[in-house]
């Protein structure tokens, strides 16, 4: 039950929950990349190889586009990873209609932040078994 060598690709505005999220994953031995707004994530996405990233965890609430947006704009990519890749959205509003909202854009979980690792980890297991 590990996510070593898992490649995640983390969007994250606020930098220091990236940082600890960077941090924590690390230690974990994923490797993390990480970038502050939905934009760039999506350029992030689109530049790389197919299957550079393993999953995407989404903070919801960014400026510049938000997680949705980036969520939805990706899963549009004329790729195929586009529309199979992970993303995970990470969120202070879990509330039932915002978790139906990510569904409803192609996200494929839902972490309440503050993050709490432990269910991270179960999310990142359960979606990169399949």
């Amino acid at each position: 039950e590990t996510v070593s060598g898992v490649r995640i690709l983390l969007v994250e505005d606020n930098e220091l929950n990236a940082e600890i999220a960077e941090f924590m994953l690390t230690e974990n031995g994923a490797k993390v990349e990480t970038v502050n707004n939905g934009l760039e994530a999506v350029q992030h996405f689109e530049a790389s190889e197919p299957g550079t990233y393993d999953v995407i965890l989404m903070d919801v609430m960014m400026p510049v586009m938000d997680g949705l947006t980036a969520t939805k704009t990706i899963r549009s990519l004329e790729r195929q990873d586009a529309k199979t890749i992970p993303i995970i959205a990470m969120t202070a509003n879990a509330f039932a209609e915002d978790v139906q909202k990510s569904i409803s854009v192609g996200m494929n979980g839902h972490v309440a932040k503050p993050v709490d690792m432990k269910i991270l980890y179960n999310t990142l297991m359960a979606l990169l078994d399949d």
